[in-house]
């Protein structure tokens, strides 16, 4: 059962775990989770807890953070909601690159981190975590993906600087954080 509400994450998700995961979609009639903790690894937690007692069911929650160097980590654990409510990816891009205003690429240095769970019924867990380094481009790029995808340029197998949005799903989806999270979440629980 996928604990998250947002549908781009849910498709992201089933994306990059094919056929090796049964994910069911959250079922609608059960309520929001207030993400306020202060780790990514925390509301994760929250999420996939509240699901699987909700549901009765194995609950897959993730939390994803924007960690950019020159605002002192800043938006981090909230991302999501970095320029206030409602959430909107479009304001929170737009306030980002604000405040990193015409600073050059070598100090506009970033990662994503997104840390995946899997909770059971019982309070049983496997957690992990996936990273991906980049910068923050000067300008939005590209028309796929969600959040943060149009400005985020990923470091690894990307030559010509394209944003998360400018790659396309599978080419995203083999260096990202969550495809990162979600991988070594699979091997975590053949481990288990």
């Amino acid at each position: 059962m996928c604990a998250s509400a947002n549908p781009h994450k849910v498709e992201e998700m089933a994306a990059i775990l094919g056929d090796a995961v049964d994910l069911l979609p959250r079922p609608t009639g059960v309520p929001d989770v207030i993400e306020d903790a202060d780790t990514l690894e925390a509301n994760a937690r929250l999420k996939a807890a509240a699901l699987a007692a909700a549901t009765g069911l194995p609950a897959l929650a993730d939390d994803t953070g924007l960690q950019v160097d020159a605002l002192g980590g800043e938006p981090g654990v909230h991302s999501a909601r970095y320029a206030g409510e409602p959430p909107s990816d479009a304001a929170n891009v737009v306030k980002l690159l604000a405040e990193l205003g015409d600073l050059p690429a070598i100090e506009r240095r970033a990662r994503f981190r997104t840390v995946v769970m899997v909770r059971w019924p019982d309070g049983r867990e496997v957690a992990a975590e996936g990273v991906v380094e980049g910068h923050i481009a000067l300008a939005a790029a590209g028309s796929t993906g969600f959040g943060y995808d149009p400005v985020f340029v990923p470091d690894d197998d990307n030559p010509e600087g394209k944003t998360f949005a400018q790659l396309g799903p599978a080419a995203k989806h083999a260096v990202s954080h969550r495809g990162r999270a979600l991988r070594a979440l699979l091997v975590a629980l053949a481990e288990r």
